[in-house]
């Protein structure tokens, strides 16, 4: 028998699963060692295009609990001093829609905790294509603190950076864009979902900023195929 990859045990653990578990483990060491090779890649990216035009949005701002100011910001308005990078996560939840996405509205309810931690390093603001009266009722029900929420409702940023479909669908989607040199440049995009499915895969296009899937994936059952987050829960 190998010897086991480290010396740590868990209370009643039999040989065999010692020998299932150091088997587990070496998969997750390879998928750790690719994480960080497809990271490495990323940071290699050229700069990607130009950013059409400063699109201007209605802006709830930082704080949907404390105001009720709208105003106008434009995109070149989120990049605060010191920080050139900004993330933008698409929020589905559009004017013909009766409620918003439930899944996406579970990514903003972690986010939002995390959103004094990322202020540290950049900027992240999140857009919906509804109006930002609309936009902030939801987010007061929902709790949210500190997302920087802004309404597409008036530009044309959803179907420029595959927020939105052709026919005016909504989409989930995470873009990243870099200033430079007084240009805007779009870096990265969430292009997992446009490639064709593989049998069996989600697109887990947004996966990475998602920590309800990473713990569902910790369990014996896995994040199973029929359930999915809903808005409210019975208990």
């Amino acid at each position: 028998m190998n010897e086991s990859l480290h010396s740590v045990r868990f209370p009643g653990e039999s040989p065999a699963y010692r020998v299932a578990r150091d088997r587990l483990l070496e998969a997750e060491m390879a998928l750790r060692r690719q994480t960080e090779a497809v990271a490495a890649l990323r940071r290699t990216l050229p700069l990607g295009g130009v950013v059409p035009v400063d699109y201007h949005f209605d802006d709830e701002g930082d704080t949907p609990l404390d105001t009720d100011i709208e105003r106008q910001t434009r995109l070149s308005d989120l990049f605060t001093d010191g920080k050139d990078t900004l993330v933008v996560y698409n929020f589905m939840f559009g004017p013909a829609m009766a409620a918003p996405c439930p899944s996406c509205s579970s990514i903003l309810d972690a986010l939002d905790g995390e959103m004094p931690h990322l202020r540290q390093r950049v900027n992240v603001a999140v857009v919906a294509k509804s109006p930002i009266p609309r936009i902030r009722h939801f987010a007061r029900e929902r709790g949210w603190r500190h997302l920087h929420l802004l309404s597409s409702e008036h530009n044309t940023y959803n179907a420029d950076y595959h927020g939105e479909t052709a026919d005016g669908r909504q989409m989930p989607a995470l873009n990243v864009f870099l200033r430079r040199d007084g240009q805007i440049h779009h870096t990265w995009g969430s292009e997992l979902m446009f490639v064709p499915p593989e049998a069996g895969q989600d697109p887990r296009h947004v996966d990475p900023i998602w920590p309800l899937w990473n713990v569902l994936d910790c369990l014996p059952e896995g994040r199973g195929t029929d359930w999915r987050p809903s808005l409210t829960y019975d208990s």
